[in-house]
């Protein structure tokens, strides 16, 4: 366990900050650090992200944000496979009329953003129906990444992770100023 103590206030806050939203430059900024630009920042994340005593504290805090929220990835690989897979058919009865609310399963009911139902006063076929469900690409997209089933993005991973502080800060120079 990490003792607050062993970190200073400013990377204390740098902790809380990153928990906001996971965005290293972002929280670095928030903390208070100061930078001469946007890749002199990320540089000054990534070096503080690297702290042991740092990183203990996001991993601590994370931890306990789990077991608080009971918020596990296995959940939320649940929930990214609901929606990749889910049949459309299980909205409707056999004779085609669309289910109440109420009578849907539960991972029916998951994949469910809006539900609108219209009758119209005049002729045949007077009903409409639609229904809009979160995004299948989207969540299979997400199962895929999680897979590594796309490889483009695990090469770029595992190359940076093997740059000296120096030759990370070299690049983020290079892309800073092409851009």
């Amino acid at each position: 366990m990490v003792n607050a103590q062993k970190l200073s206030p400013r990377r204390q806050r740098f902790v809380d900050e990153y928990l906001v939203d996971m965005n290293g430059v972002a929280a670095y900024l928030r903390a208070g650090f100061a930078s001469r630009n946007a890749a002199a920042a990320a540089s000054g994340a990534h070096r503080l992200l690297k702290v042991d005593a740092v990183a203990e504290a996001i991993a601590e805090r994370m931890a306990a944000r789990q077991q608080r929220t009971e918020i596990s990835q296995d959940r939320v690989l649940n929930e990214y496979a609901r929606i990749a897979f889910f049949d459309p058919r299980r909205l409707f009865h056999p004779d085609g009329r669309l289910k109440k609310v109420l009578e849907l399963d539960a991972d029916s009911a998951a994949v469910l953003t809006a539900m609108d139902v219209a009758e119209l006063a005049a002729g045949e076929g007077s009903t409409i129906r639609k229904v809009k469900l979160l995004d299948k690409k989207a969540a299979l997209d997400s199962l895929a990444r999680h897979l590594g089933l796309f490889n483009d993005k695990q090469t770029v991973k595992h190359e940076l992770e093997e740059l000296t502080d120096a030759e990370l800060d070299a690049r983020i120079a290079m892309l800073s100023s092409d851009g």
